[in-house]
């Protein structure tokens, strides 16, 4: 089912569109940040469900209510708004609102009353696609990766959140892969309309969007439904695609220390370097979950042919720098003109992280990095500490 959410404010409509794609794997969800593209999209995708502010820049959401109740009398539309005055309730209800949600507003209650709402006009059993058919949807619609962020854990940090600085979350998320990801995804989407840069780590994510706007983003990823697997087989390989991703970063991150380099954004490279697969896992889970039998071959075909074009999609849709782009590439594979220092790094990294090492590309990276005496080093230092 189709889901519109009309809202001009970027962060709001980043944070309610991750709380509706978490209620439900059949939802889709479109935004528009003005009364127009509103009336286009209730046009085009004929939404089932639709959440509107009440102040638009061209207009107001009760008159687009208005425009839609003209010949649609049914549609489910929610009202969300500052304000909360007696009369501007009664004429909402007038035109027949389904909700009424008044900002500020918890991610929690946000999360509860869609829910409520959207129980009555979900399908029960939804239609079950190819597995194809599913993949070629997701990587059209808007591509996202699970997150294993606890709820309880957000919750908590949000009691503090004063006193908390983008620092400080940004080093306690570092290997949330999910978590950094929709982070720079919707830091990237507010910060390249202002200024035209991208943000190319955690931390400046973070500062962009401010520590409570991020602290919702990360409680909203924590409530999506996608986040846990249930299938058991697919979990596994979340968790394992994870830690590498993980191991990656580390090993970026003290080769640029090495190196006097900046180490965020190579570490930030290596997090990134398995959002393909975890992009094409969460797929998988969803056609589960909708009913769909998975074969072993089928999910180790799927993230064989569908994983790097699940990645490209995410570094296109999270507006990455083609600088970064190119570091994530260089985990898994370095470019004939791949001289570069940085995709030299992240190559290295790649390889010391794999437990199946390629021993001279190893060495050749190495000696073109300077740091034969470095790795020597770090490896006699492992084995003392083995020992």
């Amino acid at each position: 089912m189709n889901v519109v959410i009309v809202e001009d404010d970027d962060l709001m409509a980043d944070l309610m569109t991750t709380v509706v794609s978490g209620l439900h794997p059949s939802l889709k969800v479109f935004k528009a940040a003005s009364m127009h593209e509103a009336t286009e999209l209730w046009c085009e995708k004929q939404p089932g469900f639709l959440i509107v502010d009440w102040v638009l820049p061209d207009g107001s959401g009760l008159e687009l209510l208005r425009r839609i109740r003209t010949t649609d009398r049914k549609l489910p539309v929610v009202m969300v708004t500052g304000r909360a005055d007696r009369d501007s309730i009664l004429k909402a209800k007038h035109l027949g609102i389904s909700g009424y949600i008044s900002k500020p507003f918890s991610v929690e209650l946000l999360h509860e009353r869609l829910s409520t709402m959207l129980e009555t006009v979900l399908p029960g059993q939804p239609e079950v696609r190819s597995l194809v058919e599913r993949l070629t949807e997701g990587l059209e619609s808007g591509v996202q990766i699970p997150g294993t962020v606890e709820t309880a854990t957000i919750l908590s940090l949000m009691e503090r959140s004063e006193e908390l600085s983008a620092g400080q979350l940004s080093e306690r998320w570092q290997n949330e892969a999910a978590l950094c990801a929709r982070l720079l995804e919707v830091a990237n989407r507010s910060s390249f309309r202002r200024t035209g840069e991208p943000v190319v780590t955690v931390r400046d994510a973070i500062s962009v969007m401010g520590v409570p706007m991020a602290l919702g983003q990360a409680l909203a990823l924590s409530l999506d439904v996608g986040a846990s697997f249930q299938n058991s087989t697919l979990r596994e390989l979340a968790d394992n695609y994870r830690d590498r991703a993980s191991a990656v970063g580390r090993e970026a991150q003290k080769i640029a220390i090495a190196l006097g380099k900046r180490s965020l954004e190579f570490q930030t490279a290596g997090l990134l370097s398995r959002m393909g697969e975890l992009a094409v896992l969460n797929i998988l889970e969803q056609y589960s979950r909708e009913g769909g039998a998975l074969a072993q071959n089928e999910i180790e075909r799927a993230l064989s042919e569908w994983a790097q074009q699940y990645g490209n999609r995410l570094k296109i849709q999270w507006r990455l720098p083609m600088t970064m782009r190119q570091m994530i590439g260089s985990v898994h594979f370095l470019p004939r003109d791949g001289v570069r220092q940085d995709l030299l790094i992240m190559r290295l990294a790649g390889l010391l992280s794999d437990e199946v090492k390629g021993e001279t590309e190893v060495l050749r990276l190495l000696r073109m990095l300077g740091l034969e005496d470095w790795q020597r080093a770090a490896t006699a230092a492992e084995e003392k500490g083995e020992g």
